[in-house]
């Protein structure tokens, strides 16, 4: 994680804009919540963006420095900082949700506010092979007297192409990731991301809990 203009009083700052275009390497950076923000980290010829801060699971930005946007808010600004970019300079850059990510619908979720891609990390660790068997940690700036990230038990869950590409053997969506994200396309009607990201969304936070009575009731399902 990187800052556009950072500035130092003990060592010469890098400056990103060189940096990238003295590379010739394809450059992310991030993270970023904000339009402005956004463009300005655009501006500086990266090819991809990261957003969100604080959204994931492991993560305690928000708590310990009071900074954080809703995900779905933040890639829709981004989004929008993306358009205008590209309308000035002709050039598309990525844009990647980073954070948040639990199940296929939090991954379709984010391509329909304007994502081309997403950052999966606690479903990952809940794979077999991970290395950290089950468990995750958020590495966002790690300082020996202001630590941010928090250790936690994701579980051990399945193979990892079982939590990419299924079969999903529970229906809470942590499973074949991929295919809920198709089937959710399929669903809405687009049959790209391109298009996907033009679908319509709208703000309603019952729908993760319409008409759930008795899944929750009985610990099944979207219930757990």
């Amino acid at each position: 994680m990187v800052s556009a203009e950072h500035v130092s009083s003990t060592v010469e700052p890098l400056n990103l804009k060189k940096f990238i275009r003295h590379f010739d390497l394809p450059v992310i950076v991030g993270g970023c919540s904000s339009y402005s923000t956004a463009l300005h980290l655009m501006r500086t010829g990266a090819v991809g963006i990261l957003v969100g801060v604080g959204p994931g699971h492991a993560c305690t930005s928000r708590g310990v420095l009071g900074i954080g946007v809703p995900q779905a808010t933040a890639i829709a600004d981004v989004a929008g900082a993306r358009i205008r970019h590209l309308d000035e300079t002709g050039v598309y850059v990525q844009v990647i949700a980073d954070g948040g990510m639990r199940t296929g619908g939090d991954i379709a979720k984010a391509i329909a506010c304007g994502a081309d891609a997403t950052m999966v990390a606690s479903p990952l660790a809940c794979a077999h092979e991970a290395p950290g068997r089950g468990y995750h940690w958020g590495m966002a700036t790690f300082h020996p007297t202001l630590p941010r990230g928090a250790r936690v038990y994701a579980g051990q869950k399945a193979t990892l192409s079982e939590i990419i590409a299924g079969p999903a053997h529970e229906n809470d969506g942590t499973l074949n990731l991929m295919g809920g994200l198709r089937t959710s396309m399929a669903t809405t009607g687009y049959e790209t991301v391109k298009e996907f990201q033009k679908a319509e969304v709208m703000v309603a936070p019952s729908l993760q809990t319409e008409g759930k009575t008795l899944q929750r009731a009985q610990g099944i399902g979207m219930g757990k």
